[in-house]
């Protein structure tokens, strides 16, 4: 599983996994807060319509940590004031990066995680469709 998917299964889904999985990795390894959870601020890239040019939208605050296992450092950046989620973050793309053969396990983990993302988008969005008013079909 690619890094991305993974990061948008543990940011988007249960905080509790991406902690379970953080835990199961400092009970068996050393690790390193290179830098502890702190708030800043990034730009937010967007793409205009018309010239499809890219411009700065504004800013959004992030939270933002660093972890080392094994000589391998993870990052952990998610939007908000989230600081434990950030940690947990960076120590599972440290484990990631560190090859651990934990890591292996959690695939299975990731992608029921990913299923219930996605019924509960789904789910989500058919709520919505309920509103949505069909012009072509009202009297006039």
């Amino acid at each position: 599983m690619k890094r991305r998917r993974r990061t948008e299964i543990l940011i988007q889904g249960d905080p509790a996994l991406a902690k379970k999985l953080a835990e199961s990795i400092i009970a068996i390894y050393d690790y390193r807060e290179i830098i502890a959870p702190q708030q800043g601020l990034t730009m937010v890239k967007m793409r205009e319509s018309a010239k499809n040019s890219l411009f700065y939208m504004g800013e959004v605050l992030v939270t933002e940590s660093k972890a080392e296992i094994k000589n391998c450092i993870g990052i952990g950046i998610v939007v908000g004031m989230k600081n434990e989620l950030a940690r947990n973050l960076a120590i599972i793309d440290a484990a990631y990066k560190a090859n651990l053969p934990e890591t292996v396990a959690w695939e299975a983990e990731l992608a029921v995680a990913e299923r219930q993302i996605i019924q509960k988008r789904a789910k989500d969005q058919a709520k919505l469709f309920e509103t949505k008013v069909d012009f072509q079909t009202m009297d006039v």
